[in-house]
């Protein structure tokens, strides 16, 4: 009898433990899903695509080791690579802080206590989820020189429009408007972090009489850094990676005007089939994007405020 005690004893505690275990790798086996295909999808590819540009890849054919062959040729004998980055930082320089100033000044706008506001977040926030290439086929009809939306609203007002996607003077600031239109995700961000913001700064401000101006930039502005910080890493990241508008509207023409540094990436892949070569050219973006990052977190002690964060006055 006190065996069988003793016997059972044994089981409930080997049960108590194993349903321990179990407690302990559920979360991970929650997670799982997205490990597995981080491992395949993201880092397998990313380890697979640094361990071909040392190799001279075609896609069909015999692979040949050619050490930094890549990288020495796209720095040295490769016009186009230069010309593409070129192209690249121009977008970047009008994009990035008009996609910024554009979505901070939608996002006070709806922050207000609006009627239907909702229906405006709704209404701003849609053209960030349509497809890039059905995007790509509205402002190819708005931009057309000859039946376009854009040039028949300019005509009545006396301005004859230019022939936007066909000129090489208008044809990259025609890239900036298109892909300033879906910013949605980017004004639902800098929404969030101004309800974050205490109303009760607000109202201290109000009683010391300070203005609306005043109060943006001196309460607004400030708690509202590290959303900026974000937002900044982010539209420089997409700015380096525009791909889809020019190579549906324009395919990088006029003369090279809209000729993305992606689009150099892709047609090395895709339309000379020099994987190798192609590899090479997106992990020299990967590090232009990745000195670019770490220069803005480098600059953001200075620049960015948290709240009860105490400064060093030096």
């Amino acid at each position: 009898m006190k065996h069988d005690l003793i016997v059972s004893t044994e089981n409930i505690s080997v049960q108590t433990k194993r349903k321990i275990n179990w407690g302990r790798l559920a979360p991970y086996i929650f997670i799982s899903p997205w490990i597995i295909g981080f491992l395949l999808f993201t880092l397998g590819p990313l380890l697979f695509s640094l361990f071909i540009s040392f190799f001279d890849w075609p896609i069909v054919g015999e692979k040949t080791f050619v050490g930094f062959s890549n990288y020495a040729t796209m720095f040295t004998d490769d016009p186009l690579f230069w010309h593409s980055l070129w192209v690249t930082v121009k977008f970047a320089m009008l994009f990035v802080p008009l996609n910024i100033i554009i979505s901070l000044f939608l996002a006070i706008l709806l922050n207000k206590k609006l009627k239907a506001s909702s229906l405006f977040r709704t209404f701003f926030y849609v053209p960030s989820v349509i497809s890039g290439v059905a995007l790509a086929m509205i402002w190819g009809w708005v931009y057309n020189g000859e039946y376009g939306i854009l040039n028949y609203f300019l005509s009545l007002a006396g301005i004859e429009g230019p022939d936007w996607l066909n000129n090489q003077r208008w044809a990259l600031l025609a890239m900036v408007i298109a892909s300033l239109w879906g910013q949605g995700t980017m004004m639902l961000i800098f929404l969030a972090g101004l309800k974050n913001i205490p109303k009760d700064l607000y109202e201290a401000a109000e009683i010391d009489g300070a203005g609306k101006v005043y109060c943006f930039f001196k309460i607004t502005l400030p708690l509202l850094t590290p959303t900026l910080l974000f937002n900044l890493i982010t539209t420089i990241i997409s700015a380096f990676q525009q791909l889809t508008l020019a190579l549906v509207l324009t395919g990088g023409g006029p003369l090279g005007s809209t000729y993305f540094y992606a689009m150099y990436v892709y047609e090395n892949a895709f339309k000379y089939f020099k994987m190798g070569y192609s590899s090479a050219n997106a992990w020299i973006m990967f590090l232009i994007v990745l000195f670019l990052t770490m220069l803005v977190f480098k600059s953001s002690s200075v620049w960015v405020y948290y709240e009860n964060e105490v400064k060093n006055s030096k």
